[in-house]
């Protein structure tokens, strides 16, 4: 039998973002993202709070550090892990499932803390487009029964064998 395993989560970042690197020089980070969902107990409605712990790496760990803070919203694509280790005061053995964070955008606006580390430039200021300018492309001649507002072709009769 196949197996599938992704997650999807958004939420607010739970602490500031602190980025180590392995012995090899990869880039590591854990973040805490909490996910609210709203609920309806008896007349009124209340968040209930679920806290995911979430291992980047590489770039995407660089990134997080970069751009993400305390509070910033993040979209986090990745698969579930679970880790096992010995506690050392109690000697019982230990697990926690955490997310490992295969792709990640940022969420929200702009502000102070918003914006996803991209400026946008103030208002009259001249637009910089990225990479080459775009060459303008011969328009191929319209198909017979086809026309530019209308890309489907005009059938002559409108019987069709369709039974519904």
């Amino acid at each position: 039998m196949s197996s599938f395993n992704k997650v999807m989560i958004m939420g607010n970042v739970t602490r500031d973002i602190e980025v180590r690197y392995t012995p090899k020089g990869t880039a590591v980070t854990d973040i805490g993202v909490a996910c609210n969902r709203r609920v309806k107990q008896g007349e009124e409605w209340v968040d209930e709070t679920t806290f995911v712990d979430v291992t980047l790496w590489g770039r995407t760990a660089e990134l997080a550090g970069q751009y993400l803070a305390k509070g910033r919203g993040v979209f986090i694509e990745g698969r579930l892990q679970l880790d096992t280790w010995q506690d050392t005061q109690t000697g019982k053995q230990r697990s926690r499932l955490k997310v490992v964070g295969e792709n990640m955008q940022f969420v929200g606006g702009g502000g102070a803390n918003g914006g996803g580390g991209q400026q946008r430039p103030p208002q009259g200021a001249p637009q910089q487009q990225a990479g080459p300018p775009q060459q303008a492309q011969a328009a191929a001649p319209p198909q017979q029964g086809a026309s530019p507002a209308n890309p489907m072709p005009q059938f002559e009769g409108e019987d069709d064998d369709i039974p519904f």
